[in-house]
């Protein structure tokens, strides 16, 4: 894809967010350009929303994804009045011996429990990345969600190249959302707070993805 359609679809992604924007605050902040295509992952993996994949192992670019991942590696146990680790422990080992399915499916329902809250509510700024420990005890918007679902489901031992958080347009109703998507065999699995179960991603076809993001890379994503 040439450079300046990159730009314009990246810029499209932004302005559809619409005057939704505000009421569901999601992963809004300065997308990356594709920077060179490159080998992300050794397998193949099912396509997600039936869009086609460029990869690329540059994560600079996303500097709010690093920074939740270095407080999130770097923090002490958190008990505060933005953080707590109440609940998390008890949820890795309620889970830790159960199939890899049973283990997706419940760490959907438990986390999708929590309520939704912008972040200029919890912390003022628009687009802010919490950590599982700030969303355990603030809530959050909807990359929160899918942030501290890859989290729970790494600490319960599935790797990381097989689940993604997906920076995405809602078509229905014209804003931006976030997602994580899990890999289980063959088949790509959708997390989303915005729908109470667990489905296969390709069976949602209101979503345009624009970009997903691991510890290992990102991928820019068109159709």
């Amino acid at each position: 894809m040439p450079e300046q359609a990159q730009k314009r679809r990246l810029r499209r992604w932004e302005a559809g967010r619409g005057i939704r924007a505000v009421a569901m605050a999601c992963l809004c902040g300065a997308l990356a350009l594709f920077v060179g295509v490159g080998s992300a992952q050794a397998r193949t993996y099912p396509k997600i929303f039936s869009s086609i994949e460029l990869p690329s192992k540059n994560l600079k670019k996303f500097p709010k994804w690093l920074d939740m991942i270095g407080r999130w590696k770097g923090g002490a146990p958190c008990d505060t009045d933005t953080c707590t680790t109440k609940g998390w422990a008890g949820l890795i080992d309620d889970l830790k011996d159960k199939d890899r399915l049973t283990q997706i499916k419940e760490v959907n329902k438990l986390l999708n429990s929590k309520k939704y809250t912008i972040d200029m509510r919890n912390w003022g700024k628009e687009d802010y990345w919490a950590t599982p420990f700030q969303f355990l005890k603030k809530n959050g918007d909807c990359e929160d969600y899918a942030i501290s679902k890859f989290m729970a489901l790494k600490a319960l031992g599935i790797p990381i190249e097989d689940m993604r958080v997906v920076a995405l347009q809602d078509l229905n109703l014209g804003v931006g959302h976030a997602v994580l998507i899990v890999y289980n065999g063959s088949d790509a699995l959708l997390l989303d707070n915005q729908i109470k179960t667990v489905v296969p991603a390709n069976s949602i076809k209101h979503y345009q993805p624009v970009y997903s993001i691991n510890e290992n890379g990102w991928w820019l994503h068109r159709r």
